[in-house]
């Protein structure tokens, strides 16, 4: 492919590419496959890897990320490999990304670039296609100069090189006007997608999360025979998914699939998919999924950490679930992760080996912040008794004249609901907690 083609071709062309990875004090690699990620996410957007080049610095070289005697090297490699595209596992700031292609006469795209064409071509819903086209332009805006883009005669978005100034100035304005309209949509988006969660409020709701590949999506399938798209392919799932699972003790939740996260997820990309993530922003429970057969399993499991952190999500109970243990290639990695995790579960969403676990401490956790609590209604108020044996748990009934005593285990979300229903709260009874002292709900693991 030439070199004035569009970048967002990227998924649709076997492109020659040639990868590049930089070592650094604070990013180091996996010394044993430095661009076995890297690899995948490329070979995920649909391009030939035809050579790779790695190097150890203690800081970049402002210019050119490489030293000048890797960036010759790399040239040789470019032309010896006819690359289409050279695309680094860093970061890289306009004017080194300029400065590379002037040296290769290749194509330069780096990581975050990469993540965004993947998600481009894997976007399903009019809201996905929304926030990834955002996050994109986003990223593109001050990088104008270097690849020209000319929104009113380019459907795609890329065009022709070598503008003036006076084009780049008009570009910018439409740029800048189409990331307007995106987050005024996305914004309408976001509230009706609060209002969606909300509405369902009183249903327990549980999230999947965790690392692309961690087979969250074959967890989901397991667990409610839901029949979501499992490939193993990086970014397989991009729009969140809701199933209701029917667990072992009887209670049905609702069981959510989102996004994989990443290593360095594109910050502009992670504040657009807000709106799809807002079921694990709301979540009861995250299950974080780990793909306990990958070396990298501890520094995946820190990555999806910050991400949550990002959506606010930090503090929210979670439970570690290390999937994939029929592809362990030994026991001691299964074992050395549950003695830093020891409160985690580990279960092979493919053979069905753990999952009777998974499902107790779902329950257990579930459990955690319900209180004991004695309700008042009246006797023909079927709805209320029906609503609160599907919702409150260890539901008691007993008849007094014209009124029905409950008494029953829930939190305070379904205690709000029943009081709406026309359940009164009996005060004044030792064995009825009041909600300004209800238990508080048990702390999240350590992960």
């Amino acid at each position: 492919m030439g070199f004035d083609q569009t970048r967002s071709e990227l998924s649709v062309k076997l492109e020659n590419a040639v990868l590049v990875g930089v070592s650094l004090p604070n990013r180091p690699w996996n010394e044993a496959d430095p661009l076995g990620e890297l690899r995948g996410l490329v070979e995920t957007a649909g391009a030939h890897v035809v050579g790779e080049l790695t190097q150890k610095r203690q800081q970049v070289q402002l210019g050119t990320y490489l030293g000048s005697g890797k960036v010759r090297q790399l040239v040789d490699l470019a032309n010896s490999t006819d690359a289409d595209v050279i695309i680094f596992d860093n970061e890289l700031t306009p004017s080194q990304g300029k400065a590379l292609e002037e040296a290769t006469k290749c194509k330069v795209l780096d990581r975050s670039e990469l993540i965004l064409d993947i998600f481009a071509t894997r976007a399903r819903t009019a809201e996905s296609r929304l926030q990834v086209e955002l996050a994109q332009l986003e990223y593109s805006l001050p990088r104008l100069k270097r690849m020209w883009t000319h929104l009113s005669r380019v459907k795609a978005g890329i065009g022709m090189r070598g503008p003036g100034e006076t084009q780049l100035e008009e570009d910018r304005r439409l740029v800048n006007h189409r990331i307007r309209d995106l987050k005024e949509k996305l914004r309408a988006v976001q509230a009706r997608k609060e209002r969606e969660v909300a509405s369902r409020s009183t249903e327990p709701t549980v999230s999947l999360v965790g690392y692309t590949n961690a087979g969250k999506s074959t967890l989901m399938n397991a667990l409610t025979n839901a029949g979501v798209l499992s490939e193993n392919k990086l970014f397989s799932t991009l729009d969140t998914r809701t199933r209701q699972w029917k667990m072992q003790d009887g209670r049905n939740v609702l069981l959510s699939d989102t996004v994989g996260f990443i290593r360095d997820l594109p910050h502009n990309l992670v504040a657009s998919f807000k709106a799809t993530l807002e079921e694990a922003r709301q979540a009861r429970l995250l299950l974080h999924v780990v793909d306990a057969s990958n070396p990298m399993a501890e520094e995946q499991i820190r990555a999806v950490e910050t991400v949550l952190s990002e959506l606010d999500c930090g503090n929210k109970p979670t439970l570690l679930v290390f999937n994939k243990i029929d592809q362990l290639p030994d026991i001691s990695f299964l074992q050395a992760l549950q003695t830093k995790h020891p409160r985690s579960v580990a279960v092979s969403a493919h053979t069905g080996q753990g999952l009777a676990e998974l499902n107790q401490a779902v329950a257990d956790r579930l459990d955690a912040d319900l209180f004991h609590a004695q309700l008042e209604a009246e006797a023909t108020n079927g709805k209320l008794l029906a609503w609160l044996k599907s919702h409150a748990r260890e539901v008691s009934e007993e008849y007094r004249d014209n009124k029905v005593l409950i008494t029953c285990q829930l939190d305070e979300e379904v205690l709000g609901q029943a009081q709406r229903l026309g359940a009164i709260r009996l005060h004044g009874d030792p064995a009825v907690l009041d909600l300004d002292h209800a238990p508080t709900p048990s702390a999240p693991p350590e992960i």
